[in-house]
């Protein structure tokens, strides 16, 4: 199988032109999955909740939902990207998956950071696992990183791998991701951006990049740069993810004690 992600720096608020840029790029590439960063389209420091209902779309019938559909059926692949959904009057760091037959699957962030938490909904969607033929697929975004049951409950539903959107600021996810792969046995791929943005004055954020594709055994497979818009997609052994054994009297997910686990 073949996994991909794109590495963008986003103009806020120009979601066309964002968008264009995006499919610009996948459209020459071949991939059975590509991974985009979260809000890849409208950039991530709104200023107040009006102005992040303005840029909203709806799912599936969205315009950027829409164009990813178009683009998967065009280049048989998978696509996962992060955007902001309006469903009603609540909004939603949300990402979405498409394929070359439509719509997969959504999922709304659970785990909102710092200032997300005065613009967004907490998500309501379950931790979904999505069977795309090549592989089972799971989304988290961002933040949902710094949780482990996060990923552990995606794996335990049966996940290959995790795609995950996200503009990191915080210097620890990218090491994370490698212990967060060998806790559960999967991949995870993530999507990062690049650049600057100072919206909201003396609140500057700096995007660190560093997009990568991680496999069960720790290993990271591609590690992009700080600072540079960048696609790349490597291949990956999804039975690898398939197999929990570490030993022959090891099992990573057989040998778990929830007898211990449990808090009364």
């Amino acid at each position: 199988m073949k996994v991909g992600f794109v590495q963008n720096n986003p103009l806020f608020g120009d979601i066309k032109n964002n968008l264009a840029r995006v499919l610009s790029v996948l459209a020459e590439e071949n991939a059975d999955l590509f991974v985009l960063p979260e809000l890849f389209t409208t950039g991530y420091q709104f200023t107040r909740r009006e102005e992040a209902l303005e840029l909203a779309e709806t799912v599936p019938d969205g315009l950027t939902t829409r164009s990813l559909i178009s683009l998967a059926k065009n280049i048989n692949a998978v696509i996962v990207g992060g955007i902001a959904e309006r469903e009603g009057g609540a909004i939603y760091n949300s990402a979405v998956m498409v394929g070359p037959d439509g719509f997969i699957g959504k999922y709304q962030k659970a785990h909102l950071f710092d200032t997300e938490k005065q613009i967004f909904q907490p998500g309501t969607t379950p931790l979904a696992v999505f069977d795309v033929g090549c592989a089972r697929v799971g989304m988290m975004i961002c933040f949902d990183w710094r949780f482990p049951e996060t990923a552990r409950t995606l794996a335990l539903k049966g996940a290959d791998v995790i795609a995950h959107p996200a503009n990191l600021v915080l210097k620890h996810c990218p090491d994370a991701m490698i212990t967060r792969c060998l806790e559960n046995g999967i991949f995870i791929a993530t999507a990062d951006r690049v650049g600057q943005e100072e919206r909201i004055p003396g609140q500057p954020l700096a995007f660190m990049g560093q997009s990568q594709v991680v496999t069960p055994s720790g290993e990271v497979l591609y590690r992009a740069s700080l600072d540079r818009e960048e696609m790349q997609v490597v291949e990956v052994d999804i039975a690898t993810a398939r197999d929990k054994r570490l030993n022959p009297n090891n099992h990573l997910f057989e040998d778990r004690r929830e007898d211990l686990y449990r808090i009364i």
